[in-house]
């Protein structure tokens, strides 16, 4: 099963492979960015022009349900192109992006090595049950773990489709993972706190290649209830760019 079953026309069946952390019936971020991407990828391309920033606004949890994407062009300049998609179910609107491409030139390269990819069985993985965005990926950790606080490297790949009969694209992959800095360097007890992110922002330099992502990730929070995780982002060859996340933080509410 994928994360997604299309529809038709922008529309999409969510699986239980998108079930975010905090509750059952609302979805992990991340497959909600990829989805994004995968329809702004069809909107208005032109060779030369490649994705370098997606900005994503969280106006509230995202239902496990049928979605609408609806997408549509800001600007369309020769050197760079705005583009702008939202995210609906049942008539509301839960999350508005925008993003830029920018025309492709030859400048010289400054590339970082990635950190190393540990074997299969070497490295503690994500968790294999709960949620349902916590069984449809795997997880491997170079520092820090799944189950303890601070600062965290872990490789990570969907073992599911995006959509239901088509192949992920590497931009659909790194963008289905740079949502969980927040979620594998927090830096308070999940039992205690909650910590929510809501907005996302990918900054790239260059197009992801491959099917593993890697997330350099750590989270601060302030003394005021708002937090912020920082990720350096890298597939297989080294550095792709960077995302951040502004959170809200406050304690849980007993039940």
């Amino acid at each position: 099963m994928a994360m997604y079953v299309p529809l038709g026309e922008g529309r999409y069946r969510a699986t239980e492979h998108t079930q975010g952390p905090w509750d059952p019936g609302t979805q992990h971020l991340g497959p909600v960015t990829a989805l994004i991407v995968h329809e702004l990828a069809r909107t208005a391309p032109r060779p030369g022009l490649e994705p370098a920033r997606l900005a994503v606004d969280v106006f509230g949890p995202v239902p496990v349900a049928d979605l609408t994407v609806r997408t549509d062009v800001v600007r369309d300049g020769k050197r760079v192109q705005c583009l702008a998609a939202s995210v609906s179910a049942g008539g509301r609107e839960y999350v508005r992006a925008t993003a830029w491409r920018i025309r492709e030139a030859p400048t010289p390269a400054t590339l970082v090595e990635p950190p190393p990819l540990p074997a299969s069985e070497s490295e503690p993985t994500w968790l294999t049950t709960g949620f349902g965005y916590g069984r449809a990926t795997e997880w491997r950790f170079t520092r820090g773990s799944a189950t303890e606080t601070g600062p965290a490297i872990a490789w990570g790949r969907s073992r599911v489709p995006l959509v239901a009969d088509e192949e992920p694209t590497p931009l659909e992959r790194l963008a289905l993972f740079a949502d969980s800095g927040n979620g594998i360097s927090y830096a308070l007890d999940f039992d205690t706190h909650v910590f929510v992110n809501v907005d996302l922002v990918i900054s790239l330099y260059r197009a992801p290649e491959g099917e593993w992502i890697c997330m350099d990730a750590e989270t601060v929070v302030g003394p005021s209830g708002r937090g912020l995780t920082r990720s350096t982002l890298y597939d297989s060859h080294g550095e792709v760019g960077s995302a951040s996340q502004t959170l809200f933080v406050g304690p849980r509410e007993t039940p």
